[in-house]
């Protein structure tokens, strides 16, 4: 077998693709980092391609730390492509690895174990994050960072959660992140293609794609190959039988094929007869490499059956034949990972079984109490190959506890999956677990809750319970029906929640022994349960109590959740400073023990708070300081406060802002996160009058949201749905949206906020039903419909207490509003709510009072002082972008012919105007016609075949040329005048 060059020695083609990695490279260093992924099937030059961006960015002084993933399917080993990364950094001591950064990456430093982690607290792998992005932002203080990580369609989970952290934490460090992976591996449901799908909508990653070698490209790769330019015919069989790709030409040269023989039909077939021109002893060695994918010497030779001598010359002929290569730690390697692949699928079933045993002995001799999650997680998973289930079942677990220390949790829930899965078939199944069954459950539900899975840890966890008996063991249980708690709050479903932890305070305050953590931990959760649900009165009390049992069990972290909890819950009865003050010392406590989760909700609470008492600019000043007390290193946090941002901004006034702040869904937001997401996005698209857009995102929140109890949903949903249900015209439909909010909330809650919110809405709900009433001569609707107004009042009225400023507007507006539905509109009730509202800094509730107020001006006859409150209404609504309310105001004012500078209406086609009394166009007519008959304007356009724009421009000219006020004034014309 000849040992001639078989790979071009340089780089052909790929000008323009290496270029923007330079460019990538180029702003990395100048401080924007970026990260790019190289796309390209198999055998065409991804790895030739990063090989010299490797090269050029070392010349030009970068620092290159690079890995690639392993093929292990749904890969058990964690980190692995990083570790390899750092591995050099490790060996060297680099300056940047000062003590703290390398406690924080430890996991990620060979050599280093770190200590046992909960994987319930899911802040522990962001803190791991965190230490990678301070190695990496010291390490590009001296020189620019360039992390190339290689097939990263085989990327372990782990490995693609830190690139996602990667991907939104990166602002201004020198560091460039470049990724490779094969399209054509990535099946519908493949793990990579979310992470895909978040790391490119960001402005800054780029994606290459590798396509093959043109034709002249080709003939430069052989040219450089051969010493001299082919001949045309052997560039013309090579070009047909390649396809362009480097990688199958280069095969079917390294075969010996010029051109007079029959070549191969596929690259691997090419490849294959690379192997097989091989001694026997060589093609052994390349099976058992296949299987250990990176295998040292020593291990060769205890697994091979090869003396010594044969060995070395097998390995030297399979690197001469350029099929292995050696690393910098000695270890074996396939040259390309597509060799790796044929000589694999190659193998008989028993072969294969045969060499994963053979690796799996031997590697489990060389584990000790310092062993890493890597090695352990490789004996796993050549047990689990070799089709070994006893052992490995309890390497399996092994190796999950090895993953759990480097907070290696997606790593560690297969492996305890796994476990799980082989119990039942494994005799001794407890003895080899070192555990019972429940235990491992327990343990795989944790997992599942870190990775964001709340329903598998349910299921889980219900299934512990179920070979549990709460009688013998009491404390076993009550920790399970703890974490069955957590997963349905996570899954929406808060009542199920509250009643699971007042069952597990129950066992554990009448069990024998006491438990004084687990009952203030328990007291804690229940405490927060309630203030969720609305019910501050009793969440005041529980948390007290939380208060005081955690202080006495030193439990300081649990301490700090408890004040949170009691501070909000404080404030929302009134007490304001006290739980002003209980917020605060809860974000001391977490700031001293850097407890991002309890950090971030500390800050969520206390901005929310402030808000929620009309003290906006005071929330908004808190929320920003969250935002720079969490950072980057909590993405919940930071999404929940960016979004508590948005919502200030928009109701202040700041439209723009708000927008701009509000962030998107991650795929690793929660039910609960969505629904907050939702709620704003579709407040933001009501106040601009995007109805359509409104609707849809409605639609899936009513959905989200239908079996909560929170208020804090439930409340803006029937708000909002009522609202757009109202401008529509459909007031029935309105009027359940806010019988149904009600009917949630008030059975279960004493959110005054949120039920005056409600209520209030539902007093112009009725003040509308009782107008449209009078126009179509329904006096019994119109008492119906004024009786349903007290019934509503009386609840706004009920939270307008001192301390809560916003309630107390709501009241005025109701109480403005009611009048309007009783027939005595007054200008002056409708001034004082306006002011109340903008005294609070809140300009759309002002703009709508405004516009109130001038229509009750006008029916009192005074036009002047109308003229005044609706050049105010549609200045403001101007100001916000609020486009449906500054068509009603114009339209008020085109009715009532006030001198109001409005913008023309859009043009529509001339049409012959019809002789009747008001001038309605033959089209005009058809549209009143469905106004009389109820229907929406999306429902105009859909039966006339136009858009609801339009069908809005209709019914505003119908309005004005009818000179009335609204769509039922408008209907009663119609009848009377048999127009419809």
């Amino acid at each position: 077998m000849t040992s001639a060059r078989v790979t071009s020695s340089r780089l052909i083609g790929r000008t323009a693709e290496l270029a923007e990695l330079e460019a990538a490279l180029a702003d990395a260093a100048a401080g924007r980092p970026a990260l790019v992924v190289v796309a390209g099937e198999s055998g065409v030059g991804k790895s030739r391609l990063l090989a010299e961006l490797e090269r050029r960015a070392t010349d030009q002084g970068a620092l290159v730390l690079s890995g690639d993933c392993v093929d292990l399917g749904e890969s058990e080993l964690p980190y692995v492509p990083l570790v390899a990364a750092l591995r050099p950094l490790a060996r060297s001591g680099d300056p940047a690895l000062t003590d703290p950064v390398r406690a924080a990456v430890a996991p990620l430093l060979p050599g280093l174990a770190p200590a046992a982690a909960d994987p319930g607290d899911d802040g522990r792998q962001s803190r791991l994050f965190e230490g990678l992005l301070s190695l990496l932002d010291a390490l590009a203080e001296q020189r620019s960072v360039l992390l190339l990580i290689e097939d990263l369609h085989w990327a372990d989970r782990s490995t693609r959660a830190a690139l996602a952290f990667l991907a939104r934490s990166l602002v201004a460090e020198r560091v460039l992140v470049v990724g490779s992976y094969r399209p054509d591996e990535l099946h519908r449901r493949h793990p990579l293609r979310p992470l895909l799908a978040e790391v490119e909508r960001d402005p800054r990653a780029r994606r290459v794609a590798l396509e093959p070698l043109t034709r002249d490209e080709l003939a430069d790769q052989l040219a450089d190959i051969l010493g001299a330019p082919p001949a045309a015919d052997l560039l013309e069989r090579l070009w047909r039988r390649s396809g362009g790709n480097p990688l199958y030409c280069e095969e079917l040269l390294a075969a010996g094929l010029d051109g007079r023989g029959a070549a191969p039909d596929t690259l691997r077939d090419a490849l294959m007869l690379r192997v097989e021109a091989l001694s026997a002893p060589g093609q052994e060695i390349l099976r058992l490499v296949a299987v250990g994918q990176r295998v040292d010497h020593p291990l060769l030779a205890e697994t091979s059956g090869l003396d010594e001598r044969t060995l070395r010359d097998a390995l030297r002929e399979a690197v001469d034949s350029h099929i292995l290569v050696a690393d910098d730690d000695g270890r074996h390697r396939f040259r390309h990972a597509l060799l790796r692949e044929v000589v694999e699928d190659d193998l008989l079933p028993g072969e294969r079984t045969a060499l994963h045993h053979a690796l799996a002995r031997a590697l489990e001799q060389r584990v000790d109490e310092r062993a890493g999650a890597v090695l352990t997680a490789a004996v796993a998973h050549h047990f689990a190959a070799a089709g070994e289930q006893p052992a490995a079942l309890e390497w399996s677990v092994r190796a999950a506890t090895a993953a759990e220390r480097v907070y290696a949790y997606g790593e560690a829930a297969a492996l305890l999956e796994r476990a799980l899965e082989l119990w039942d078939r494994v005799p001794d199944a407890e003895a080899r677990a070192g555990a019972d069954h429940v235990s491992l459950m327990w343990r795989a539900g944790q997992a599942a809750w870190a990775l964001g899975h709340p329903g598998r840890q349910l299921a889980l966890y219900e299934a512990a319970l179920d070979e549990l008996d709460p009688a013998v063991d009491p404390h076993r249980a009550s920790k399970l029906l703890e974490g069955v708690a957590r997963a349905q709050r996570s899954l929406n479903r808060p009542k199920s929640s509250i009643a699971t932890l007042e069952r597990a305070l129950e066992l554990v305050e009448t069990a024998e022994g006491s438990d004084g953590e687990a009952r203030a931990r328990l007291l804690a959760g229940l405490a927060r349960g309630r203030m969720l649900d609305g019910r501050f009165t009793d969440s005041v009390e529980v948390a007290r109590r939380a208060l005081e049992a955690t202080t006495a069990a030193g439990m300081r972290w649990a301490e700090g959740h408890a004040r949170n909890t009691l501070g909000f819950s404080l404030a929302m009865t009134g007490d304001v400073e006290a739980g002003a003050e209980q917020l605060r010392e809860a974000i001391r406590i977490a700031r001293e023990r850097d407890d991002l989760p309890d950090l971030g909700d500390a800050y969520v609470n206390y901005s929310d708070m402030l808000h929620v008492l009309g003290r906006s600019d005071e929330a908004r000043a808190i929320a920003t300081e969250g935002l720079e007390a969490v950072g980057s290193r909590r993405p919940i946090a930071t999404l929940w406060l960016n979004c508590q941002l948005a919502e200030f901004a928009y109701d202040v006034g700041e439209w723009d802002v708000s927008e701009e702040r509000l962030p998107d869904p991650q795929r690793w937001t929660g039910v609960h996160t969505r629904v907050n997401l939702g709620l704003r996005k579709a407040h933001l698209e009501l106040g601009r009058g995007r109805h359509e857009a409104a609707h849809e995102l409605l639609t899936e929140l009513q959905e989200l949201a239908a079996d909560s109890s929170e208020p804090q949903f439930v409340g803006p949903v029937a708000l909002l749905t009522a609202e757009l249900r109202r401008r529509e015209g459909d007031l029935d439909a309105a009027r359940a949206a806010i019988d149904r909010g009600l009917d949630q909330m008030e059975f279960c809650t004493d959110d005054a906020a949120r039920v005056s919110a409600v209520a209030t809405a539902g007093v112009t709900v009725e003040a509308d039903a009782a107008q449209r009433a009078r126009d179509l001569g329904d006096a019994e609707a119109e008492a119906a419909a004024v009786r349903r107004v007290d019934d509503l009042l009386a609840r706004v009225a009920a939270a307008a207490v001192r301390t809560r400023p916003i309630e107390c507007a709501m009241l005025l507006e109701a109480r403005a509003e009611a009048g309007r539905a009783t027939r005595r509109p007054d200008p002056a009730a409708f001034a004082r709510a306006a002011r109340a509202y903008e005294d609070l800094s809140r300009p759309e509730r002002t703009a709508t009072l405004r516009w109130r107020a001038a229509e009750a001006h006008i029916a009192a006859g005074d036009r002047d002082a109308a003229t005044d409150a609706a050049l105010a209404a549609h200045e403001i609504a101007g100001r916000l972008g609020a486009a449906w309310l500054r068509g009603e105001v114009e339209g008020l004012a085109a009715r009532a012919r006030l001198p109001l500078a409005a913008e023309p209406e859009p043009a529509e086609p001339a049409e012959h105007e019809d002789d009747d009394r008001f001038g309605l166009t033959s089209r005009e007519r058809q549209v009143l016609a469905l106004v009389a008959e109820g229907a929406t304007n999306r429902e105009i356009g859909a039966q006339l075949f136009m858009a609801e724009k339009t069908a809005s421009v209709h019914v505003s000219r119908i309005l004005s040329k009818l000179n009335v006020r609204s769509r039922t004034e408008a209907a009663a014309v119609a009848h009377r005048h048999r127009l419809s």
